[in-house]
């Protein structure tokens, strides 16, 4: 029997108590950055620090405010369902432990936190599901399809051209290495086997980065530092990652080799390391640590590095199985986009939504990769994208705005059957209403059966102001003239969200200063200039790890360039930075080893036209 896992996520929002008690606004918001940052009034000092952000002790709200929130740390604050844990029960489970019904049908959930049931030793798995993985699927079946079958457990190892194309960054739409983070490291790990591609899903963790262990392996890598290691018992833990612990098994041999630590004292640190681990459970686990440490004449500076290595792991750090597999993932995406782009872009489509970026992005990345997208086309569509040929794909119904799936698969039907001879027979043939025509028509995928966009636009509606009597008589729309480029390019965003026509940035192009530069063109430009970028915010991060820079992806017709953003700039500006979709910044260019950067020092939103552009990727 199975059944799924409540998860217990989370702690009482502090804003939550403040509002109970009535505290300003304003003090809240910096007693959360406060509790937020670790330090917690438990001391004299913390608690000066608290008077420092603005909460006086001598207000009565404020100690009710600290009794209350100890009360009722460590409570969780809300439940919730896991939605691939399965407990595995060998006699009826709920004999074991009690079970509820789920509010989707024919699903259970067990009422036990899901680390109580580890710690019981009930048999619990969880599963991971992966958008990429639909996505890989896909390609496999569309390239056997097509006559060039893949199995997925033998592409070719260490493919050269793979790893061009890895070195380069250009990465949009593959796993896990596609963020702007993994960009910017891939040009310095320049990864050229399976392993380096392993250690480079690690790497960009929260983990890795806040324990200061991310800049030190590429420095070794890069043999700018050299290879040193905490002690030489560790070599053969650390060697294959350049004396710098990356992964969490790493770890554990560490605490077994340095302290001691027997198999169920580094199950237990294991544990502790867990991405919702319990606080109180790794303090307990580091204070034994650093005992056995102690004990086992190793010198307070090596257990404070190793400590300090630890306990950053707490943060997110990767198991290298977990790697593994992830980079096993993230090379046969990226094979796929080298070797069977036609396929690999289609799958991607299929799957929206996933990864970082729209399908706006994704195709213009395909059309830069020489990638010929067609557009969605009652007569020739499908409800998903499919590929035409090698270097051709026809875009599907599945991206367009406001339309029933069920609607198009009858007029797919009603099309293989006989094909439509006009708008007049296409409209009395198929089952869709009013809103679903305009829709079809703005899209210029009634194009076939009509002379152009406004063409159709006419003779979807004509019958709602003339009325069936009149169609033989000649018709108005005869005079309409077609839509212009940036008409047609403000249809295809308004039903779509994207074009396969030229970038909205190639439109403007013309009308802007000439000192505004092209990514393209960005390489050429020497460390230090004083440059000015613009392009479509497709992308705004503000990692926890960054202590507050905020990192936008501007994207333009020749392709993604990148900006940082300080924490005084970034409040500065934050409205334009989150509220406008074209961005102009102005700043300071940054090469360093392959990866480029514009320091913005002025932000202003770019005039435009209006465009109803896709979600970016924001902060998530």
């Amino acid at each position: 029997m199975t059944a799924n896992v409540i998860c217990f996520r989370g702690r009482n929002s502090m804003r939550e108590i403040g509002k109970a008690l009535n505290l300003p606004e304003d003090i809240m918001d910096r007693f959360s950055r406060l509790h937020h940052s670790g330090d917690f009034p438990h001391t004299l000092e913390a608690r000066e620090q608290l008077r420092q952000s603005g909460l006086s002790l001598n207000n009565p709200r404020v100690p009710a405010f600290l009794n209350v929130y100890q009360m009722i740390q460590g409570l969780p604050r809300h439940l919730g369902q896991h939605s691939g844990g399965m407990v595995i029960s060998q006699n009826h489970l709920d004999s074991i432990v009690p079970l509820e019904n789920a509010t989707m049908p024919n699903r259970t959930v067990i009422q036990w936190d899901k680390e109580d049931c580890e710690d019981l030793g009930i048999v619990k798995v969880d599963l991971l599901g992966l958008g990429m993985m639909a996505a890989l699927q896909d390609a496999i079946e569309i390239c056997s399809q097509r006559g060039h079958p893949i199995d997925l457990a033998k592409l070719p190892k260490d493919d050269p051209q793979t790893y061009d194309m890895l070195c380069a960054a250009d990465t949009v739409g593959v796993f896990q290495v596609e963020s702007r983070a993994q960009m910017a490291t891939l040009p310095r790990m320049q990864p050229r086997r399976f392993y380096d591609l392993v250690i480079e899903v690690a790497i960009i963790r929260p983990g890795p980065i806040q324990g200061h262990l991310m800049h030190p392996y590429l420095a070794r890598r890069e043999g700018t530092e050299e290879i040193t290691y905490l002690d030489q018992r560790l070599v053969p833990v650390l060697e294959r990652t350049l004396g710098v612990p990356l992964f969490q098994e790493q770890m554990l041999k560490i605490a077994m080799v340095m302290a001691n630590f027997t198999g169920n004292e580094a199950e237990e640190l294991r544990r502790a390391l867990s991405f919702h681990r319990s606080q109180e459970r790794m303090q307990r686990v580091a204070q034994k640590l650093r005992k056995a440490l102690a004990d086992n004449q190793v010198s307070e500076e090596v257990s404070e590095k190793i400590l300090a290595a630890i306990s950053s792991f707490a943060l997110y750090g990767f198991p290298e199985s977990h790697a593994i597999s992830f980079a096993l993932i993230a090379y046969a995406s990226s094979w796929l986009k080298v070797h069977r782009p036609a396929e690999f872009y289609v799958s991607l489509l299929n799957n929206q939504p996933m990864g970082f970026y729209a399908p706006a992005t994704l195709i213009k990345d395909a059309q830069r990769h020489q990638i010929r997208v067609l557009p969605v086309s009652v007569t020739e569509s499908d409800w998903f994208c499919t590929v035409i040929s090698d270097k051709i794909i026809r875009l599907g119904f599945c991206l367009s705005r406001g339309l029933s799936s069920t609607n198009v698969q009858q007029m797919i039907s009603e099309r293989q059957s006989h094909p439509f001879n006009d708008l007049v027979d296409f409209r009395k043939r198929t089952s869709f209403d009013r809103d679903e025509l305009r829709i079809l028509a703005t899209s210029g995928a009634l194009n076939p059966l009509a002379n152009h966009r406004r063409h159709a636009l006419w003779l979807v509606e004509a019958p709602h102001y003339q009325g069936e009597l009149f169609t033989h008589l000649d018709q108005p729309s005869d005079l309409l003239p077609p839509m212009e480029q940036v008409e047609r390019l403000t249809a295809d965003y308004s039903s779509m969200r994207l074009t396969v026509g030229k970038h909205p940035l190639a439109y403007l192009r013309s009308s802007l200063p000439d000192n505004i530069w092209r990514t393209i063109d960005l390489p050429q430009a020497a460390e230090g200039t004083w440059l000015r970028v613009a392009g479509i915010a497709i992308c705004r991060q503000r990692p926890g790890t960054a202590k507050g820079f905020v990192f936008i992806s501007l994207e333009d017709e020749t392709g993604i360039s990148n900006v940082i953003v300080t924490p005084n700039m970034f409040e500065r500006y934050r409205l334009i930075i989150t509220q406008e979709s074209f961005l102009l910044v102005e700043g300071i260019l940054q090469s360093r080893q392959g990866v480029i950067h514009v320091r913005a020092k002025n932000i202003e939103r770019l005039p435009t036209f209006a465009l109803e552009t896709p979600s970016s990727h924001d902060f998530g």
